[in-house]
């Protein structure tokens, strides 16, 4: 992975639109929480790399169990 900071389109958790963040990938694993850019609520972003050596970004909400 070449670049430090990445940009990744995912579903809100919450009201199921497309939004893009950005994720700095020199700090793995990370955990964070960013407002959503449509409906304001908070989604809790879980960023790592996979078996594959590729960035994994998972968002939850703040009242899910994992």
């Amino acid at each position: 992975m070449s670049e430090v900071i990445v940009e990744r389109s995912i579903y809100c958790p919450y009201c199921g639109e497309i939004i893009k963040i950005l994720v700095d990938s020199s700090i793995l694993p990370q955990q964070y929480t960013e407002d959503c850019q449509v409906c304001c609520r908070p989604i809790v972003f879980s960023v790592e790399l996979d078996l594959n050596g590729e960035l994994s970004i998972v968002a939850h909400t703040e009242d899910e169990a994992f």
